[in-house]
């Protein structure tokens, strides 16, 4: 378990207010109002931290970074806004997709994530 720091915890309270997938860059923004002399470094570090802790997990995502969010969340898929580039969770998942694995397969795991424009970007 890393040591708890200021910088550490404007991250994490960023995270959680937040609610959805960040970048360094919006968690960076975000951390900021609580500690304005945050840098960049001092995200990565904490962010690092947190997967080594187990706080937090990436979101992949492709053609895109890696977004972050916190791990204790129950299993869900993603919407990639295309105009402004946030991630947001979806609660929802059509459930078992074994009637798509092709035959002779085994299906371990599987991820959906939805592009479109958000309420705040959508016409």
């Amino acid at each position: 378990m890393q040591r708890k720091t200021q910088q550490r915890s404007a991250i994490r309270d960023a995270l959680e207010a937040a609610g959805r997938p960040l970048s360094p860059q919006e968690i960076l923004e975000a951390a900021q109002g609580e500690v304005p002399s945050l840098g960049i470094a001092t995200v990565y570090r904490g962010v690092r931290a947190l997967l080594e802790d187990g706080w937090l997990q990436v979101v992949d995502l492709p053609g895109a970074p890696s977004r972050y969010e916190m791990a204790d969340k129950d299993h869900h898929h993603h919407f990639h806004c295309r105009s402004c580039d946030s991630v947001f969770d979806i609660e929802d998942c059509p459930g078992s997709l074994k009637e798509l694995t092709p035959r002779g397969f085994r299906l371990e795991s599987h991820e959906i994530i939805l592009y479109g424009l958000c309420s705040g970007c959508a016409p």
